[in-house]
């Protein structure tokens, strides 16, 4: 391990599958949900030096998890291109931007869609988690309607709070954008003018369909990911013994009896 340059470890923290590579990116998986809730719980209060320097703090170590991953990249420019790499660039501006005094507020929200692209987070999970294993399809559908949600809420209290007296807080946002999604429409809360209409549309659609595909996930009937060797159908009954399509003799790695 001495012998190892600096570009080594990060490569290995990065790309490799050994324990002290695991364990590093469950650190950041853990530090994106900090940030997550950090960002939720400084919605109600004042912006004090704390907050300044905690923005700071977390934009830095943003910033160089950005670095390291672009060095790491064999093809940068797609790297550069990926959607959680725009979003990151994002979230650096937006944590460090008020030592300018500049105040970006919600954009730091889309530091969430971390949690869908990068670390290879979900392959891990499914690795070391049975119950991931067996639902994944449904993780990953609960993320993209959660991601989805606190995003839109951002975008609703940065656009809000100012002249929305019904819009004090992020919490307030967040009811918002959920009577939306579910068009329960209660009406105690609405967005005035062009753009908040068009808000509110855009919650309605993206949000009902990503709510319609968690629920198709949930209710489909069960099915494992193996990839059929003659036809390359990939879902199969957990007890599939031959493809549906094609009849091939599968070979699915079952856990035995429980």
């Amino acid at each position: 391990m001495a012998d190892q340059s600096a570009f080594e470890v990060v490569r290995e923290l990065y790309e490799q599958n050994t324990p002290r590579a695991h364990t590093f990116r469950y650190a950041l998986l853990a530090f994106d949900l900090i940030t997550i809730l950090f960002v939720i719980a400084t919605s109600f209060t004042p912006r004090g030096i704390f907050v300044e320097v905690a923005d700071t703090i977390i934009g830095v170590i943003i910033l160089t998890d950005f670095v390291a991953r672009l060095v790491l990249a064999r093809k940068r420019l797609r790297s550069m291109l990926h959607i959680g790499t725009l979003a990151d660039i994002v979230a650096i501006i937006s944590f460090l931007a008020p030592v300018a005094g500049e105040g970006l507020g919600f954009l730091r929200i889309l530091r969430t869609m971390r949690l869908l692209y990068t670390y290879q987070v979900l392959a891990r999970l499914k690795s070391d988690f049975t119950i991931v294993r067996r639902h994944g399809d449904v993780l990953v559908a609960v993320v993209n309607l959660g991601v989805f949600i606190f995003v839109m809420t951002g975008l609703v209290y940065e656009t809000q709070y100012r002249s929305n007296p019904d819009i004090g807080n992020y919490a307030d946002a967040l009811y918002f954008t959920v009577t939306a999604l579910t068009t329960t429409g209660f009406g105690d809360i609405t967005l005035p003018g062009t753009t908040g209409r068009l808000i509110s549309v855009a919650i309605m659609i993206v949000g009902v369909t990503l709510f319609l595909r968690l629920a198709q996930v949930l209710l489909r009937p069960e099915k494992v990911t193996y990839e059929c060797p003659t036809c390359g159908l990939t879902r199969h009954d957990p007890d599939a013994v031959h493809c549906k399509h094609c009849g091939e003799t599968l070979h699915i790695k079952t856990e035995g009896a429980t």
